[in-house]
């Protein structure tokens, strides 16, 4: 793309602010923004006017959960079926790993952060460790694809090469960057995070799919015989992944998702909870949860919505290539964006200044037309590491993992 098919694109969206700087750049930094202007979507910036829209829900009822003494009375049933699974290679795992450290302090990627005490311990290899354990039980190597951005994507390779993929296969292991997003001001204008770089982020986790796409990743996970990917984040450091018996269970059930599901420690915990919408399987985040659903009660007179989602999701291949052109809803999100100010210099905003836009795995749910719902031990499979200290932080994470006896 030339500076004027550029400027053309940029007048369409009225960013026309964005070659601002054009001339006191270097022809490398001119290369780098006409590329970055050409890879853009803008039309993104248009969901702003309507950005309440996502928030407008369908008629809401509980969906049953699989608990855990259904669950142990079929363990062997379904443990048996999900590594023959794993053993015939149908089984991925997606680690959503795009974001940093910035919320713990850290300036590198998130999966890098040292949770260990008396030694280093990464929730990379926390997370590696956890599936290696699955690895031996099936005799069999996971395919692992690993999600980073633009903001980590090299850190993260290197990281992992250095550290020797903390014992996993390299040929097992497939790198592929998350689309990015630009973001905006309240009025819809792009920033600048240098003069030379439009200011962007992820598009959210529910744009792992399309963007395995993009790469060619999903179709040689195809052409490889994957059938099932068990997505997850970075940041729960107990979960288990490519679980045989979540896997069996839903082949089991014969259903085309599986969502991992923990029992609430209060009913207004921060975590999204399982349901249907209009008869579908679909996911209610914390704070759309209204105190009538908070107290609502089943046939049993327990907590209607009571299972919390924990990020760690099985899809069928097959299901998710039917979706794979439908458009996610998009996620208006508030935040704060560092940028340049109006005379070119970087700002580090204190409180939000502008929006992100977002694509949620939790909305491939409600696309899908069936989910098992999956209770796990929240003491044996939740630990995430969201803050540094009191609420699911590295404290509490520490303090799970030494209590499931491992050394840190």
């Amino acid at each position: 793309m030339n500076y004027e098919q550029a400027a053309e694109k940029l007048a369409r969206f009225g960013q026309e602010h964005v070659l601002k700087y054009y001339e006191e750049l270097t022809e490398q930094q001119k290369e780098a923004l006409l590329t970055q202007i050409e890879g853009t979507d803008f039309s993104v910036l248009s969901h702003i006017e309507n950005k309440n829209d996502s928030s407008i829900r369908g008629k809401i009822t509980p969906l049953s959960s699989m608990q855990l003494p259904q669950i142990r009375e079929k363990e062997a049933e379904f443990r048996a079926i999900g590594l023959e699974a794993i053993k015939r290679g149908k089984v991925g795992a997606v680690l959503l790993a795009g974001g940093m450290g910035t919320r713990l302090g850290s300036d590198d990627p998130k999966g890098m952060y040292n949770i260990g005490i008396t030694r280093k311990v990464y929730i990379f290899q926390r997370l590696i460790e956890n599936l290696l354990t699955v690895v031996k039980e099936a005799g069999s190597y996971i395919p692992l694809y690993v999600m980073t951005s633009d903001k980590n994507h090299e850190a993260t390779v290197k990281f992992l090469k250095e550290n020797d993929y903390f014992g996993y296969k390299e040929d097992m292991i497939t790198f592929f960057m998350q689309d990015m997003a630009p973001a905006c001001d309240y009025e819809g204008k792009v920033y600048l995070e240098e003069k030379w770089k439009i200011s962007t982020s992820p598009n959210g986790n529910g744009g792992w799919y399309s963007s395995m796409h993009k790469w060619g990743v999903a179709q040689k996970a195809i052409e490889d015989g994957v059938e099932w990917m068990n997505v997850f984040a970075v940041d729960n450091v107990l979960q288990r992944i490519a679980d045989p018996c979540f896997v069996g269970a839903v082949i089991a059930g014969q259903c085309v998702s599986g969502a991992k599901v923990v029992k609430k420690c209060a009913p207004d915990e921060k975590i999204g909870v399982i349901c249907l919408e209009d008869g579908r399987p679909s996911i209610v985040e914390y704070y759309e949860l209204t105190e009538e659903l908070m107290n609502a009660r089943d046939q049993n007179g327990d907590p209607a919505y009571y299972f919390g989602v924990i990020l760690n999701y099985l899809f069928k291949v097959e299901d998710l290539e039917k979706i794979r052109e439908k458009r996610l809803p998009l996620h208006v999100v508030e935040k704060k964006i560092p940028c340049l100010d109006s005379e070119g210099k970087k700002v580090k905003p204190e409180s939000p200044n502008g929006y992100k836009f977002e694509q949620l795995v939790l909305d491939m749910i409600h696309e899908l037309d069936s989910c098992l719902s999956f209770e796990v031990e929240r003491e044996k499979e939740f630990a995430p590491v969201k803050n540094k200290t009191g609420i699911d932080s590295v404290e509490s994470a520490r303090a799970l993992c030494e209590k499931n006896g491992i050394l840190l």
